[in-house]
């Protein structure tokens, strides 16, 4: 069971709770300037290796790079900090060093299986320095095979600490913060009408989408503080949700926007979740949920609520609106033909069934024409 703590100050209990006499951290490039870095530099353990060589979007190399480190090291605690990559890099380490196949647990076809791993405890420490993923409260992970986005999911990568400390958010650049956001926002709302929700994940869900929309303006227009620690608190909620759910198509269709348009990922997922929103609404007679339709209408209707909207139609506007005010705009093309049959090719189906309604290759084809200016 996952212990989610708020305050950098529980990181030294933590680390004694876990009797660490090696730290093993994994940390992006925005550690140097954290407000948090003292803590961590002040803890009392007999030693510590750092690990900071992978890109934002880790590739397997890099991820093997830091096994064979961590194999040398002779840490026995893992401490992650940084945005969901950093954390991600993590969970794969930790995965390849227990896994019976070891770093080939990583790579297709075994990265799509149930991987054993062994009885070994290696205490994992997560402390996010976005609100964004939630990654930090999920079992899954994401790096790229041969030039392919590979999800590594497995029980055993869950961290078993993650510490919530707002304070970090103050110094993200305003652009990242506004992409990070929208994704635990469109991760809230994905996750809530996905065919696996629970009530356990629609409870996540609620809380994730309603802390965003009370506190996002302050957020990002004022940089408030408490409003960030709200965020944070839903950015959680929201890898909580979708750690039971899973993501839709929303995320499906949004891999190849990032790369060919070079937007960060929340970017591309908030400019795909209105309009896919928009044509499930007007093709409930496809609804693929057992559930059935009025069960999913039901779901479209109380995403709006908790988003503050009357109807699901000014819940899909509201969105729309909260990209323009923050100048979050579509993606331009320059051979939207070209385009837009690269976009469709590479939306993968497997990913795609998770979605309520079905959306076969005309609609994505269509969709996408409506995403891209």
């Amino acid at each position: 069971m996952q212990k989610i703590l708020n305050g950098i100050n529980n990181l030294s209990i933590i680390v004694r709770e876990c009797c660490c006499k090696g730290l093993f951290l994994v940390i992006d490039s925005s550690y140097p300037y954290l407000s948090i870095k003292g803590e961590v530099e002040s803890l009392q353990i007999m030693k510590r290796v750092y690990f900071s060589d992978f890109t934002s979007n880790p590739l397997y190399e890099q991820v093997c790079k830091g096994i064979d480190l961590f194999r040398a090291s002779d840490c026995d605690t893992i401490l992650a900090i940084g945005g969901g990559s950093a954390i991600d890099v993590a969970k794969c380490i930790k995965l390849a060093v227990l896994a019976h196949n070891g770093r080939e647990s990583l790579i297709p076809p075994i990265v799509n299986q149930a991987i054993p791993i062994d009885g070994t405890r290696i205490p994992f420490i997560a402390i996010p320095t976005t609100a964004g993923t939630g990654s930090e409260s999920t079992h899954n992970a994401v790096m790229y095979y041969e030039g392919s986005k590979q999800t590594v999911t497995n029980d055993g990568i869950l961290p078993d600490y993650a510490i919530l400390e707002p304070e970090v958010l103050k110094s993200l650049p305003l652009y990242q913060k506004k992409c990070t956001m929208m994704d635990a926002l469109c991760q809230g709302i994905e996750s809530w009408w996905s065919i696996n929700s629970t009530k356990e994940s629609i409870m996540y869900s609620h809380k994730a989408i309603s802390l965003v929309m009370a506190n996002w303006e302050k957020y990002i227009f004022e940089n408030d503080s408490f409003a960030a620690s709200q965020i944070m608190l839903a950015a959680n909620f929201s890898g909580r949700a979708i750690n039971i759910a899973q993501t839709t198509a929303a995320h499906a269709m949004s891999y190849k926007i990032t790369s060919l348009y070079k937007l960060p990922h929340g970017h591309a997922v908030a400019v795909c979740l209105p309009e896919i929103w928009d044509y499930m609404k007007n093709h409930m007679d496809q609804v693929v949920d057992t559930r059935g339709a009025a069960f999913i209408d039901t779901v479209f209707n109380n995403i709006a609520t908790a988003m503050g909207m009357e109807s699901v139609l000014s819940a899909i506007e509201c969105l729309r609106h909260m990209m323009k005010d923050m100048g979050l705009e579509k993606p331009i093309s320059h051979s939207e033909d070209v385009d837009l049959n690269v976009l469709v090719s590479s939306v993968n189906p497997i990913r795609l069934k998770n979605n309520p309604v079905v959306l076969d290759k005309d609609t994505i084809h269509a969709l996408y024409d409506s995403i891209i200016s």
